[in-house]
């Protein structure tokens, strides 16, 4: 159902510890091997909490800080997936084992010779440099320990490091690689941060929050003063706890949390598993506001009516501890990592004196009331929103408002949809009318534009009814722009004499930023008329080529085009010799 609403205006150190039992039965413990000859040494856990996803793999680091590190096959099998791709996982290839699970190599440098020769043909077949390809069984079988690639830092890498994952080849979800016996060193026990509780109403609608320090004090965690006197009736507690290796300072995720009230369970996830399709939830799991603002991390310890994660266990009415007056409750919470070493926080919480203005939804300001479990339509003058269910993870006041902008290249009021620290799951539409007319040479170069922070971000769009309309993942203020400004293309290793150079390399740059599915840049070389693979580091805006015996020497001529999200075009065309 739709509500439509008016306007209203290999070495490996092996640790003893029992596994965690998983969800998924007897997971093979001896067959897979380390995917790297040095000490696994870890810089990201399983299920940590990224921005709107969680980490489907282990991201193992380099010996020595820079890319360079042989990658081996886990195991016997045969490549069945090669990507490479400008962001995301970068060079990457997949291993399907005869077990039943395959093994994902991601952000590598470079792949071994003979899978590289082959990638590089599809590219010349495909004229792209971004290919996603499927090799047949017997193409490259693969022996365990067998080198198919070399650690690298490609795709939306940060630093050198092995991105590596084990997934249910049936259903590609991730599994915990940790899980099947790849242990690393771990003596340290998850350190806890911060404390934050949430006063709720009968809906778990947040009407304020409050966040207290935490300390150790011997093997515990404390919070000053011990108990907690709320002003609310039922509360919902949040936990910023991170887990830690041997030998290594990054701050990780944890494996499991629980959570007790008087001595009994009522909250429970652990990390062994999930599937790509549910990773979005996240931003229900976690504080979002917390993460966009403050760039901190806290584990929702109840849920919202939105969350369809899978990854709990235990869920005594939704995670919510009710208060009752003159009655204290004990709360405990042990955060655990996979060798089984855990960190415990204990403290008392009872109800405080509750104000009559608590009530409801608080002091929001709303004029539209759009309920997480339905389609919600809203359509103006000048704007159309069509929310499809499932799109809210809790239901939205919406507060809603349009301002006028001045600046140049703005073609429309700006519309204000409620904020950006509010967290949305799907795609939804919107539709911006014009205000003021539009050129008919400018209408192709106009686009829906999110404005937030001080940057602009081009969401696409296409004219209907009147409507520039796209499908946007944000709230926030949107209008219609328009750009006019070609990308610039700057040689940074180029000259009309390449004798003796490997490679030619160019720095791409344009005015708008892109949002979503928009591509930014698309981008195309040849040399004498023939299409030539440039590769594209999407972190460093530089496009290459490097010469291969394609190239002949003597004098050729380079013709170099890049063109934006809305087809202003920038063409390079220069002579050189090799």
């Amino acid at each position: 159902m739709k509500r439509i609403f008016p306007a209203l205006f290999l070495p490996l150190v092996v640790l003893a510890f029992t596994f965690p039992k998983p969800k998924h039965g007897s997971l093979p413990t001896n067959y897979f091997n380390p995917p790297v000859s040095h000490t696994v040494l870890l810089s990201g856990t399983f299920g940590e909490l990224r921005p709107n996803h969680f980490h489907a793999g282990i991201d193992i680091k380099s010996s020595n800080g820079v890319p360079g590190d042989p990658i081996f096959s886990a195991a016997d099998g045969y490549i069945s997936r090669i990507k490479v791709d400008e962001s995301g996982y970068g060079n990457s290839l997949s291993v399907s084992h005869p077990n039943g699970y395959t093994t994902v190599y991601a952000h590598l440098d470079h792949f071994t010779d003979e899978i590289a020769a082959y990638v590089k043909q599809q590219q010349y077949t495909q004229e792209s440099f971004e290919v996603e390809l499927e090799p047949s069984a017997d193409l490259f079988p693969v022996n365990q320990g067998e080198q198919i690639g070399v650690m690298g830092n490609t795709g939306s890498s940060n630093g050198a490091h092995l991105h590596f994952e084990i997934r249910e080849t049936a259903t590609q979800n991730p599994i915990n690689p940790l899980l099947f016996g790849l242990n690393v060193q771990d003596n340290v026990a998850p350190k806890m941060h911060s404390l934050k509780a949430y006063f709720l109403n009968d809906k778990r609608e947040e009407k304020e929050s409050q966040s207290f320090s935490v300390y150790k004090a011997g093997n515990r965690y404390r919070i000053k003063g011990d108990t907690l006197t709320l002003a609310t009736w039922q509360a919902g507690f949040g936990l910023k706890v991170y887990d830690h290796f041997d030998r290594v300072s990054n701050w990780n995720g944890i494996y499991s949390l629980k959570m007790m009230q008087d001595d009994s369970i009522v909250y429970e996830f652990d990390l062994e598993s999930f599937s790509f399709d549910e990773s979005r939830y996240i931003n229900a799991h976690c504080d979002y506001e917390e993460r966009v603002t403050k760039n901190s991390y806290y584990n929702r310890c109840y849920t919202l009516p939105g969350n369809r994660l899978s990854i709990y266990s235990q869920l005594d009415n939704y995670g919510v501890i009710k208060l009752y007056q003159g009655k204290t409750h004990k709360i405990t919470m042990i955060a655990s990592d996979v060798a089984g070493n855990e960190a415990i926080l204990e403290f008392w919480v009872k109800k405080g004196d509750i104000p009559a203005v608590s009530q409801a939804v608080g002091n929001k300001i709303y004029n539209y009331i759009l309920p997480y479990d339905e389609g919600n339509l809203i359509q103006t003058e000048g704007l159309y929103l069509h929310m499809p269910a499932g799109t809210l993870y809790e239901d939205l006041y919406l507060d809603y408002g349009t301002a006028a902008e001045r600046s140049s290249g703005c073609y429309s009021l700006v519309h204000h949809l409620h904020d950006s620290r509010t967290p949305v799951h799907g795609y939804f539409d919107i539709g911006i009318r014009p205000t003021v007319p539009i050129p008919a040479e400018l209408k192709p170069k106009v686009f829906v534009a999110y404005c937030n922070g001080g940057g602009v971000w081009n969401c696409g769009g296409e004219w209907k009814e009147g409507f520039l309309r796209t499908k946007v993942r944000a709230l926030g203020d949107y209008c219609i722009m328009v750009d006019v400004t070609p990308p610039v293309i700057k040689p940074v290793s180029f000259s009309s004499n390449m004798k003796g150079y490997n490679k030619m390399s160019f720095k791409l740059s344009d005015n708008t930023a892109t949002s979503g599915e928009v591509r930014a840049l698309h981008y195309e070389g040849r040399v004498d008329g023939q299409w030539i693979l440039m590769s594209f580091d999407k972190k460093t805006s530089t496009l290459t080529y490097e010469f291969d015996d394609r190239l002949e020497k003597g004098e050729h001529e380079l013709r170099l085009v890049v063109k934006d999200a809305v087809g202003n075009e920038t063409v390079f065309e220069r002579k050189f010799v090799r």
